[in-house]
């Protein structure tokens, strides 16, 4: 695929999984007001927005998804990046400006990415193999425990009941 192409597909992702999220929120919010109606529409339009984000994506999966080891690296250097980079640039903007809700997320966010590129890193080494039936994601901070989850979240402090179990 050509170079323009790929950037607008690139592009078109990125607005389309935005938009995704987005209308999701607009659901909520519907939802808390009241109105079943537009919070059924919104959710309907959410769904046709990760349809059209699942298009693009696979129009370019040969460049974004390769070899297992391959993604797993991809993955391990992402988080690690985005947890020393990123997250400590956000939070620091968002403290000078007195912005304490967002610095709040922003340093969670920071610690709970440091803790997936350790689950990353332990993959990589074959440390998890056979070994974990299921994950247990915090639904207040993105934490991610691979035992038994805890009283709270280690990062956060959401009780045991916020986390969402994932298994195969």
């Amino acid at each position: 695929m050509k170079q323009k192409t790929t950037e607008n597909i690139f592009n078109a992702f990125i607005g389309e999984a935005k938009a995704y999220f987005r209308l999701l929120a607009y659901a909520e919010q519907a939802t808390t007001e009241g109105e079943v109606q537009l919070a059924l529409l919104f959710k309907a339009i959410a769904e046709a927005e990760r349809v059209h984000a699942t298009r693009q994506l696979n129009l370019v999966k040969e460049i974004v998804v390769k070899d297992t080891d391959t993604n797993l690296e991809n993955s391990f250097q992402r988080e690690k990046s985005i947890s020393e980079n990123a997250y400590p640039e956000f939070l620091k903007d968002a403290e000078e400006e007195g912005e304490t809700a967002a610095a709040l997320v922003f340093s969670q966010a920071r610690d709970v990415e440091g803790f997936h590129a350790k689950l990353y890193e332990r993959a990589i080494y074959n440390a998890i193999k056979m070994k974990v039936k299921a994950y247990h994601v915090c639904q207040v901070c993105g934490y991610v425990a691979d035992k038994e989850v805890r009283k709270e979240c280690p990062v956060c402090g959401a009780p045991k009941d916020k986390f969402k179990t994932i298994d195969v």
